[in-house]
Formats: structure tokens, C-alpha cells, sequence
């Protein structure tokens, strides 16, 4: 240990003693950390979004179901609590938000065209929070209460059936004897989404204008509930499993979208993946460097150990000099990084190739997103293998002969 501050003082200067290779150096391991801080932030950025978005439409972080209703969403396979008693289980729990919603296949016809549809009966007030619509935002306007008689779809939709607010549309399902309910009502909004798919995909209408269209009486298809974290669930999972018996099933968002869950653990993984790719393509450059400057330095080492040096400083100087190489290249490409993500976070417009994001559950503006974890995890990588990588020459140096190194042409 106190041979540290002199063996660095002399990594120091053995650095810029060839300034031209030491600044190429430089450059390369910079723009190698800031190329894998960049597309770390694109693609969490792109992922972030896909999960927002699609937790937004599933919603939720948990939910309760009719065991069999994943396999089979139908209006028979209903949650068999009531509104009354749901209300009493769940109103004071203390979750951050959570509703009640019938949520069935339909067809949905206007005089001109016809199309399946998602038919969502919700309470506007208790999915304000964390609907994918933005209520504001919508042509017309939104529903008002669990007993509006109005339905809103989205404007691709309407496209699609040549329609528009004011004009009249039916939506047919199944009720539990599995006859058609159907029911005419007035296209009161037209809502906005990321994505079009959703447009084309969602039909919102009163919760009890459901349950009365389809014979349901105060039953619903799901009950949703949204937490602080969606990679933290599990706090409450526990809280409402606990608050329910086996004849409903309690599901994380992983369970119900498993697309996006598995997505949201293939993430984590690329960002290691990533990291270590880009650093097995600067190591070589690393690697040449120390070789060569140990190679250009035979003489000088064969001399310091003539002079009593220990093989072991030696080791520790080219160590150290691979080091600080690192630190100084990871701390430019880490300001690099944060200079050109920060003012892209306002989101990126990609709306040019929005068709093939959609493809992946992607909408057409990309927010990246620089995370303090992957930074540090990019760092921390690069600093692990660049001292790995450093070992060969270093012990090659250390092991020199003084009489045969000083002697060396």
C-alpha cells in the first residue's frame, strides 16, 4: 500500500509519454461507453414504453378473475363477488387506485362496416388514473358515470366504420345462456392512443350499461389494482390474495401478459449481454496498447529491477496504468452519454417506421431512458474486464529478467 502513490505517480506519466496512442485509446474506450450507455437508454426507453403501455391496456398490476376466464373471456366465466361486495372487501384496503370492469368479446356494426371489438364496461372515475385514454384528449367527450348510455371507440375505428360522434352503432356479445345481447348506442367520443392498434382494438361503454345489456345482474369480468412499481408487485399481490378465497383467481401483469413479462427479464439480460459485447471489441485495442508499451519499455523495467524494484510493483504499475486508461475513457463516454440522452428524453419521434414498432408493442415515440444502475453497471463491467485483460502483459513485464532486459535490442 505505500508503494501505491509512486507507482501511480509513474502509471501517470507512462501515459502521456506516448500522448498520440494514449489519446486513440482514450477515444476508442469512450466512444465505446457512451455506444453502450446510448442504446441502453433507446432500448429501456423502448421497453419502459411497451410495458406502461401495455399494463395501461391489460390494466393494472394485479388482477382477480374467474379461474377459467384467461382461457375463455366470456361473460360466463365471471368473477362470481358482486359490486357490493367487492366494494367491502377492497374500498378500504388502502390500495393506490383499483375498479371493477365487464370486459367481454363483441361485434361492433355501424350502417356501413362491422368489426370484433374488446367491450370494456368501466367506472370513468375509478380508471381516470391509469386508463391508456387520455379522458382530455378525447373527440366528443369521454364517459360520465357507470351509467352512461353513450360509447366511445377509437378514431381508427371509427375510420374503419365510417362513422363519427353522433351517429349510432350496435355492439352484440353473448350473455350467460349464451344468447345475443345487443344494444344500440350513440358514439359519444373518439378516443386518441399510442398506437392504433388500440384504436382499432377497445370499445368503452358504462359498467352498468354492460351489466344490463348482457344479463349480468351487479357481477363483473376482472378487477384491477395498480401499486407503486411494476417490477415490485409482489406487496400487492399479498394484500389482495389475502383478501380473497379460491373460487377467483389472483394474477401478476407478468401472468396475464406474458409477452411483456418476459420481455421486461430478456431487458435486464441484454443490458449485461451488451456491455460485454462492446468491451470484447475494445479490449483488443486495450490489450495492444499495454503490449506495446510494455514492449517499448524492456529496458526501462529491466532496469528498475536491477535497482531493487519487486516484480510485484511492476505488475501493480501496468495494472494501474490500464486502469486510470479506463477511468479516464468510462468518465468521457459516462458525460458523453448523459449530454446526448438528457435532451432526448423529451421523446423521440420514430413515427416513420411506426408499423414495424407496433409489430413489437411499440408506439412511434421512443423516451429513452438513462438509468443511474446501467451506468454503473456499464462501468463497473468494463473496469472488471479491462483488469482482467491487463493481467497477460502485466505479468509478462513483471517477469523479465533484469540482466536479459536491460541487454535487449
Amino acid at each position: 500500500m505505500r508503494m501505491l502513490p509512486v507507482l501511480s505517480r509513474l502509471a501517470w506519466r507512462y501515459l502521456w509519454r506516448n500522448h498520440r496512442r494514449t489519446i486513440v485509446m482514450l477515444g476508442a474506450i469512450s466512444v465505446g461507453a457512451w455506444a453502450m450507455i446510448f442504446m441502453t437508454a433507446l432500448t429501456r426507453g423502448m421497453v419502459d414504453q411497451m410495458i406502461a403501455d401495455g399494463i395501461s391496456v391489460i390494466p393494472g398490476h394485479v388482477q382477480i378473475h374467474n379461474p377459467d376466464y384467461l382461457d375463455d373471456p366470456s361473460v360466463s366465466n365471471r368473477i362470481a363477488l358482486t359490486d357490493t361486495e367487492l366494494t367491502q372487501r377492497f374500498g378500504d384496503a388502502g390500495f393506490d387506485a383499483w375498479a371493477s370492469r365487464v370486459r367481454v368479446p363483441a361485434v361492433i356494426t355501424s350502417e356501413r362496416e362491422s368489426r370484433g371489438v374488446t367491450l370494456l364496461g368501466i367506472d370513468p372515475d375509478a380508471e381516470r388514473t391509469f386508463s391508456f385514454v387520455d379522458y382530455d384528449a378525447v373527440d366528443g367527450r369521454f364517459l360520465e358515470d357507470p351509467e352512461d348510455n353513450g360509447v366511445v371507440i377509437g378514431a381508427k375505428l371509427a375510420d374503419t366504420l365510417e362513422t363519427e360522434v353522433g351517429k349510432r352503432i350496435v355492439l352484440m356479445s353473448q350473455d350467460p345462456d349464451n344468447d345475443i345481447a345487443d344494444r344500440g348506442f350513440r358514439v359519444v367520443g373518439l378516443f386518441h392512443a399510442n398506437m392504433e392498434v388500440y384504436e382499432e382494438t377497445y370499445a368503452f361503454v358504462g359498467k352498468r350499461t354492460a351489466q344490463k345489456m348482457l344479463r349480468i345482474g351487479d357481477t363483473v369480468s376482472e378487477v384491477v389494482f395498480v401499486g407503486d412499481d411494476y417490477r415490485d408487485v409482489e406487496p400487492v399481490f399479498q394484500k389482495v390474495s389475502a383478501a380473497v378465497d379460491d373460487s377467483v383467481k389472483v394474477s401478476r401483469w407478468t401472468e396475464v401478459d406474458t409477452y411483456l413479462g418476459t420481455m421486461l427479464g430478456v431487458m435486464d439480460g441484454f443490458v449485461l449481454i451488451w456491455v460485454i459485447v462492446i468491451f470484447l471489441a475494445l479490449s483488443f485495442g486495450l490489450v495492444n496498447t499495454l503490449v506495446m508499451a510494455v514492449f517499448e519499455r524492456v529496458r526501462e523495467i529491466g532496469l528498475m529491477l536491477a535497482l531493487g524494484m519487486k516484480p510485484m510493483s511492476i505488475l501493480g504499475q501496468i495494472i494501474i496504468e490500464s486502469m486510470m486508461l479506463l477511468a479516464v475513457g468510462l468518465l468521457i463516454g459516462d458525460v458523453l452519454a448523459y449530454v446526448t440522452v438528457k435532451p432526448l428524453e423529451s421523446g423521440i419521434d420514430i413515427s416513420i417506421v411506426a408499423k414495424g414498432m407496433e409489430m413489437f408493442g411499440a408506439s412511434s415515440i421512443l423516451y429513452p431512458k438513462l438509468y443511474m444502475d446501467d451506468v454503473i453497471l456499464s462501468n463497473v463491467v468494463v473496469l472488471v474486464l479491462g483488469f482482467l485483460a491487463s493481467l497477460s502483459p502485466a505479468w509478462r513485464a513483471s517477469r523479465y529478467e533484469p540482466v536479459e532486459a536491460i541487454t535487449k535490442v
